[in-house]
Parts: structure tokens; C-alpha cells; sequence
């Protein structure tokens, strides 16, 4: 990332080339927000620069080599002169009968999941202290919510990161950093459809007991991260957010 003209507010958005993670790093750029995506395929994060040019910034990076997150973080500082948002997006999935999981997919699951948001979050907090504030938002799931079966690992690391979330949200808002979570629902992406798609009786199951009767859309969560960005959710921190179409309280 080379050297440029320091702008009004800058967002780092992980995971940001597709799904979730686009829709979010989008509404952030249709607000005027500079953002830097975040991804591991150039081939999408390319995609994305094309289609907004010096509104976005693109970083190709692996957030499991945790020992290149300082520099990572300062790259984007030096470039853009500040951090004011973070999302915690980036994430991968694990769809395997429990006892067949074994401990270095299980642990591959938390690095990800888990680690890389600790280490993200910590260097990013440090830069948001020098500022004198920020937002972190952390994407959770309905996983953390319930028992989802066959997903041991992955709720196992989301979990975590609604705990973080409110731990975060202790230490860092005294300091003017205001630290919340989303956990989307059943969600129309890549990622859900390979959980649903070839298992009808699990997808009729979600949507059985979803009482808005439809998956939601990335943009759905897009919105909910601008929202808690916002100077609107000035006076929110430590939350947990289901944007999930009411699955959470479904019968």
C-alpha cells in the first residue's frame, strides 16, 4: 500500500472481497468512508478496487501469520493517516461430524476465528488510543446463539468472540473505543449455501423457524455495521446484535 493524501475517516474491513464482508466494506464506501478491504484473493480484491477505485483501499494478506499484523496495521496508518473502524469479519467455516474433527481443524477454526480478531483488534486498539477513539465491530453468528450440529469448531471460535466482545468493550471504552458484535442469521451467501444447498431438510429446518420466512441478505448486515459505526450508536458498546430475521427467538 503506497503513501497517500490523509482522509477524513478510514475503516479496515477483513474478509472484505465477498459475502458479508463486501456488502459491509460497500456501505462504508457509499457513505463516504474510505475503506481498506481486506482479503487473501487478489482475484476478488482486485474486483472490488476496479469497482471503486480510490474510494477503496486493497491489502492481500494472511491474518493467520499473526506476526505480520503490526506491520500490516501500521502500512495502513502510514498510508492513510488513521484507523476509525475496524470489522472483524474474516472467518472459515467447518461443516464435520464432532467426532471427526481433529485437533488441528479444530485449532486452524480458532486461529482464524479467534486469534487473528485478538491480534487485529490489539494493534488496531493502539492506533485508536493515539486518536483518541474508534468502533470495532466483531461478526459473530447464530452458532453462538444455539446448538447447530456438525459445527463444532465454528461455534466453538464464535463464542469466543462474543465473549471478547464484551471484554473488549470493558477495556477499550473508557479509552473512546466503543466495541460491539453482529451475529448474522441464515444469510444468502457462498458460505450458507454450501451449508444448506445439498441439505434440504436443514434448510427447510431454518427457515421453519425463522419467523420473517427468508434468509437475509449481506446487505442486511452491511447496514447493522454502519449503523454501530455511526455516531448514532454513540452510546452503544459491548452489544451483541442478531440481524437474523427473528431465528434467534423462532420457535
Amino acid at each position: 500500500m503506497s503513501k497517500t493524501t490523509a482522509v477524513s475517516k478510514v475503516a479496515l474491513v477483513t474478509g472484505g472481497g465477498s459475502g458479508i464482508g463486501s456488502a459491509i466494506a460497500e456501505k462504508f464506501i457509499l457513505s463516504g468512508i474510505h475503506t481498506v478491504i481486506l482479503g487473501r484473493d487478489p482475484v476478488k480484491l482486485q474486483a472490488m478496487q476496479d469497482q471503486w477505485g480510490d474510494r477503496c483501499s486493497i491489502v492481500s494478506g494472511d491474518l493467520t501469520d499473526l506476526a505480520s499484523i503490526p506491520t500490516l496495521v501500521q502500512q495502513v496508518v502510514h498510508s492513510l493517516g488513521r484507523i476509525d473502524i475496524l470489522v472483524n469479519n474474516a472467518g472459515i467455516h467447518l461443516k464435520k461430524e464432532f467426532t471427526e474433527v481433529s485437533d488441528e481443524e479444530f485449532q486452524g477454526i480458532l486461529l482464524t476465528n479467534v486469534t487473528a480478531v485478538f491480534a487485529l483488534s490489539r494493534e488496531v486498539a493502539k492506533v485508536m488510543i493515539k486518536q483518541g477513539g474508534g468502533s470495532i465491530i466483531n461478526i459473530s453468528s447464530m452458532a453462538s446463539r444455539y446448538g447447530i450440529p456438525q459445527v463444532i469448531a465454528y461455534t466453538a471460535s464464535k463464542s469466543a468472540v462474543e465473549g471478547m466482545t464484551r471484554a473488549m468493550a470493558v477495556d477499550l471504552s473508557p479509552r473512546g473505543i466503543r466495541v460491539n458484535c453482529i451475529a448474522p442469521g441464515f444469510i444468502a451467501t457462498d458460505m450458507s449455501s454450501k451449508a444448506l444447498d445439498n441439505d434440504g431438510e436443514r434448510k427447510k429446518k431454518v427457515l421453519s423457524r425463522t419467523p420473517m420466512g427468508h434468509l437475509g441478505r449481506p446487505d442486511d448486515v452491511g447496514d447493522a455495521a454502519l449503523f454501530l459505526s455511526s455516531d448514532a450508536a454513540r452510546y452503544i458498546t459491548g452489544v451483541v446484535l442478531p440481524v437474523d430475521g427473528g431465528n434467534s427467538i423462532g420457535f
